[in-house]
């Protein structure tokens, strides 16, 4: 039993007798004696009442001359901050005080409007075996059991990252890069789980306590795939490469050509394209998933919406886009844009934006002139030239999303001025209307139109304004970006990390630049 005290009044005036734990009880709680004290206005010395309790005898301690009267058997009842909990802490009565009854404690829950989970056994059981400064449970409430968001499970890799090898002769093999999702028909690309809904919780007051809201969710698809009846599913309907192409799961077949040229003309595939030989000048291939080429590419104009692989490279006013990664042997003077990463050997006078990271690696490794931007990394041998060519390195955002927003504010402003252009209109019908005014069909349809486009424009306001504000959470939660150069990047050199700049004064070796104290600073690899 933990240990209690009572309540003595004497002829020499008031204290308490402490009584110590039996059987590996709790110790009494000095805190708990004053609390009884307080609320009852009876002054005491709280010196004495420390003493009364270490000394751990069973001794009166008198605190006050003063005499109080008898005290009976009271409770006192605690609730925790959520209203889940109702605790009751019982203290004894002074000597041939009265003793409460269990239909008063029941009362006084009551009053305390306690109406949900009370231990009617718990308060029985002290009325069998009084125990005193002891926490009893006196009401329990309902816990709320939270749901699950519903969620869409993917059996394929959709973020498959190229990995380049180094060979023995200390060249790099850009073409064995397993970035492929080779499916068969029939196999199972994505599974639903669907929402499990919450169960409400009640309090001890009786006050319903609602989950917290589920998310349902559901299987995008695309070209080549089999959506089941119960939309819990989704299967390859043929074989091919499967990707996951702006939230949906796409199976691509891929055409394979000799060359892009005046023979075949321009090509836009839904599929991925393999380009056995070279891409002439000014001709085009678009592609929903993959272009491999294994040719050169120049001063033509590739768009995918996965992966770009060139085993041999771009030059002469290239331009490359690509949904996912780019991987060449060279770019020189070409435009390259891809969301994943770019791997090359070298980049010569081109403009290269990627939505992750930059490696030029390999024999020469080099990035000499143009411009150079990647949201978290960029690493190469050499930065520049010894002759000083123009030079611009760039991290620290991803720059479609750079060119996203640019978009949403010129969206969003267009809109709001065709809104202002309509309102004075739409304001006008109907303040004539209220006053009794006639108008003709057509009149009052060219003003219904008005309406419409009005609440479509403002719909569309909200729509961008959701999307902008999701992409300045996105560019917050970027990680830190950073520059490696793994030979010398040479002087002339612009080096932009962030809203953050330097320019290489003098040759820097083997070295890192990070932010760091509020600048652009070089660190060691």
């Amino acid at each position: 039993m933990d240990g209690y005290f009572q309540l003595i009044v004497t002829e020499k005036g008031t204290g308490i007798k402490i009584f110590e734990p039996t059987d590996g009880g709790a110790a009494l709680d000095l805190g708990l004696v004053c609390t009884y004290l307080d609320d009852r206005k009876i002054q005491y010395d709280v010196v004495k009442l420390k003493d009364a309790m270490y000394r751990r005898k069973d001794d009166t301690v008198i605190f006050t001359d003063a005499k109080v009267m008898p005290e009976r058997e009271c409770m006192v009842i605690e609730l925790s901050k959520d209203r889940m909990t109702a605790t009751g802490y019982f203290f004894p009565p002074t000597e041939g005080a009265e003793l409460l009854t269990e239909q008063e404690v029941l009362n006084t829950i009551a009053y305390n409007k306690i109406v949900f989970g009370v231990q009617k056994e718990n308060i029985h059981k002290f009325f069998e075996h009084r125990t005193y400064c002891t926490p009893i449970l006196l009401a329990q409430g309902k816990e709320v059991e939270q749901g699950q968001n519903a969620s869409v499970e993917l059996h394929f890799n959709a973020n498959l990252k190229p990995k380049p090898t180094l060979k023995e002769d200390g060249s790099v093999d850009y073409f064995h890069l397993n970035l492929i999702n080779n499916v068969k028909a029939g196999d199972l690309l994505a599974t639903l789980h669907p929402e499990v809904p919450g169960k409400p919780g009640t309090n001890v007051h009786g006050e319903n306590i609602k989950p917290a809201q589920v998310k349902p969710a559901a299987i995008k698809y695309g070209a080549n795939t089999i959506l089941s009846e119960d939309k819990l599913t989704l299967t390859a309907e043929k074989a091919g490469h499967v990707t996951l192409k702006e939230g949906r799961v796409t199976v691509s077949d891929v055409f394979t050509v000799e060359n892009v040229d005046v023979a075949s003309g321009n090509i836009d595939y839904e599929g991925s394209v393999v380009v056995s030989g070279i891409i002439a000048s000014n001709f085009s291939v678009k592609a929903g998933g993959n272009i491999i080429v294994k040719g050169i590419v120049e001063g033509a104009t590739l768009e995918a919406g996965a992966d770009v692989i060139l085993e041999v490279g771009v030059k002469a006013g290239g331009n490359i886009k690509a949904g996912g990664n780019v991987v060449a042997k060279f770019i020189e003077n070409a435009t390259v844009s891809a969301r994943g990463s770019v791997n090359c050997e070298c980049i010569l006078h081109s403009t290269v934006t990627s939505g992750t990271e930059i490696n030029v690696t390999g024999k020469r490794g080099f990035i000499a002139g143009g411009k150079v931007i990647a949201a978290d990394k960029i690493q190469a041998k050499i930065l520049g030239s010894e002759m000083g060519a123009n030079t611009i390195i760039e991290v620290g955002a991803d720059p479609q999303v750079k060119i996203r927003l640019k978009e949403l504010q010129k969206n969003m402003a267009s809109a709001q001025k065709n809104i202002e252009s309509i309102k004075p209109t739409i304001e006008g019908f109907t303040k004539m209307l209220k006053s009794g005014a006639k108008f003709t069909p057509d009149q009052v349809t060219n003003v219904q139109k008005l309406v419409t486009l009005n609440k479509n424009l403002t719909q569309q306001i909200q729509d961008d304004s959701d999307e902008y504000a999701s992409l300045m959470e996105k560019l917050a939660e970027q990680k830190e970006a950073y520059v490696v150069v793994e030979g010398v990047a040479y002087p002339g050199t612009s080096i932009n990390i962030g809203e953050l700049s330097m320019i290489v004064k003098k040759p820097v070796q083997y070295s890192r630049f990070v932010i760091k104290d509020g600048d652009v600073r070089v660190a060691a690899i």
